[in-house]
């Protein structure tokens, strides 16, 4: 269920995923069926609008992408009040999907039940005019379709690249001493609180910690 409020950001910069209760177990074969509601409307996949009962990690990839939208927009990108509205929504920027350009499309369950005049993309630098290039660029790779191309994008070929959990930096406690990174995932079991969740939670929301948002341009 990504969303901006279920992204939870500390004053030095890390961030954490919350709220797992929509998250379901990933079948790598495809042969597992899922429930439609694993996002919020705003943020669900056109492939979960059209009924999709089996999909991968797209919907995430599309969910990331309405998050940055809404970050350069300061505000929801496509915020239907339910499934036909938000899928208007998304048509109305990002045109109308057709069999060409996303072949399997007409498999989903719902694609002849619901009918929509052709409409044309609009291109996104008048959606977001204040966004730069690059962040339109990225943008227009996260809100594509068909779903399988959102990670073709030169931004996941280029350095920094993802590195492996043994490289990655461990979160540390204000003024508290190094910490080296683990040897691998840390397990399910060696979660524990540094500090009361009150105490974390008013430094996170301290007004002198939060920084104004000044997109590129």
């Amino acid at each position: 269920d990504l969303k901006p409020a279920n992204l939870l950001i500390s004053a030095s910069g890390q961030l954490k995923i919350a709220d797992f209760g929509l998250a379901q177990v990933f079948s790598p074969d495809g042969s597992r069926l899922y429930t439609q509601q694993v996002a919020t409307t705003w943020y669900q996949a056109p492939e979960l609008l059209y009924g999709a009962q089996q999909y991968d990690q797209g919907v995430d990839l599309w969910a990331v992408g309405c998050i940055m939208g809404e970050l350069l927009n300061r505000s929801p990108l496509f915020p239907g009040d339910n499934d036909i509205e938000q899928l208007c929504c998304v048509l109305h920027i990002l045109g109308t999907p057709s069999p060409r350009v996303w072949p399997e499309i007409t498999e989903l369950p719902d694609y002849n039940k619901i009918s929509f005049k052709e409409q044309a993309p609009v291109p996104l630098e008048e959606v977001l005019p204040d966004a730069s290039a690059q962040a339109l660029d990225l943008l227009g790779q996260f809100l594509l379709y068909p779903p399988h191309q959102a990670l073709l994008h030169q931004y996941f070929f280029t350095a920094p690249l993802p590195a492996h959990p043994s490289e990655l930096p461990i979160p540390q406690r204000p003024g508290g001493p190094a910490v080296k990174a683990h040897p691998g995932p840390p397990h399910v079991h060696d979660f524990h609180v540094d500090r009361p969740l009150e105490e974390s939670l008013l430094n996170f929301l301290n007004p002198e910690l939060i920084r104004p948002f000044v997109p590129e341009g």
